[in-house]
């Protein structure tokens, strides 16, 4: 029998299921992550942080979470997509593509005109997924200050710049 999965507001008593969700995903990027990044995970405040805030989903099975969003705020011109994981046990359901799409609905819902993410420009399942639910290429030159400070930020924990990708899916309102 296939599992059900439902998409809901992160709960309270789901934020210290996250970091494994984080770990097991990070695994498969093995070979094209540095090791520190592998093993890192999200700080508990800045979930609690998120979860109080509405900006953190999980994809829910008997009620147990499976995988997340959670996203930042960057101003008000638009939202960034902090991170998006689903425990490979799961994946390939379609599961990711519902988080995006719950993400832009509710971005296009609170007015912002677009949500951006950071991404691996040459793993094939990062840049083509998120081409494919509508994310386009945000050329260098036309990073917002606060994409460059997440694009610096991700540097400083060892993430090589030349090998990620700034990308952005503009939201009608």
């Amino acid at each position: 029998m296939q599992p059900i999965y439902d998409i809901a507001c992160a709960r309270p008593q789901d934020l210290h299921l996250l970091p494994a969700i984080e770990l097991a995903a990070a695994a498969l990027l093995k070979g094209h992550a540095p090791e520190s990044v592998l093993s890192e995970t999200t700080n508990e405040q800045d979930f609690r942080e998120a979860q109080a805030e509405g900006r953190l989903w999980v994809v829910l099975t008997r009620e147990i979470p499976i995988g997340f969003a959670h996203v930042e705020v960057l101003g008000p011109h638009g939202v960034h997509l902090k991170e998006i994981d689903v425990h490979p046990d799961h994946g390939r359901r379609g599961l990711g593509s519902r988080l995006v799409v719950t993400v832009c609905e509710w971005a296009a819902r609170s007015g912002y005109p677009g949500v951006t993410l950071s991404t691996f420009r040459d793993v094939p399942w990062n840049m083509p997924f998120y081409a494919g639910l509508g994310f386009e290429v945000v050329p260098t030159s036309e990073l917002s200050a606060e994409l460059v400070h997440v694009v610096a930020a991700e540097t400083r924990r060892g993430l090589d710049p030349a090998r990620r990708v700034v990308m952005r899916r503009r939201l009608s309102l």
